[in-house]
């Protein structure tokens, strides 16, 4: 199974070693040619408005949304949840969001990067607890319809799935465990 990762900036490499423990073949995306005949592209965790703005200025706003309907699922973490996002609570002027997960998210909602931290999560798939790692994590504010809510820290969505689309607002390229990486592998990619 071939699998992207969006190589602009942010998380990438970790994305691409642990995809490929659990068994893919994956490959830096830095061009949106680079999507053709991939399975699934992931959208790392970085600095939203960054990656937004390369994301304009290389033209793959068009190229994710005309794959993804062409059958490529997509998983987005931390910033990458943000914009895969339907609506952006607190988006900047130029931060436009891909627009294609029924999700509202909100930006650093838990603090700065001083307030970063760790959590167990109870992630409905998994049998044992998952570790999250949250850096100036968002948290998805409400989900549409069709929507499932996959983890939740302290009431708020911190993991949801809707049919072949992943949003994690913490960064489980950064545990070694690959748990949420295989989840992504055999029950997203294919599920739309």
């Amino acid at each position: 199974m071939r699998v992207g990762v969006l190589a602009l900036q942010g998380a990438f490499r970790e994305h691409i070693l642990m995809l490929e423990a659990a068994g893919a073949v994956a490959h830096a995306v830095r061009l949106p040619e680079q999507l053709d005949g991939v399975a699934g592209l992931v959208i790392p965790g970085g600095e939203s408005t960054a990656i937004a703005k390369l994301m304009r200025t290389y033209g793959f706003y068009e190229a994710i949304r005309e794959r993804h309907g062409s059958g490529m699922a997509v998983w987005g973490t931390c910033a990458g949840a943000i914009l895969l996002a339907q609506t952006i609570a607190d988006a900047l002027p130029d931060q436009e969001p891909l627009g294609l997960m029924a999700t509202t998210v909100r930006r650093n909602a838990y603090g700065r990067q001083v307030d970063s931290f760790e959590a167990d999560l109870a992630i409905g798939q998994l049998d044992l607890p998952f570790r999250g790692v949250f850096i100036r994590a968002p948290l998805i504010e409400a989900v549409g319809e069709g929507v499932k809510v996959l983890a939740r820290h302290r009431g708020d969505i911190v993991a949801a799935q809707e049919c072949d689309m992943l949003a994690t607002t913490f960064h489980p390229e950064l545990t070694g465990d690959l748990r949420v990486h295989r989840y992504f592998l055999e029950h997203v990619i294919g599920a739309g």
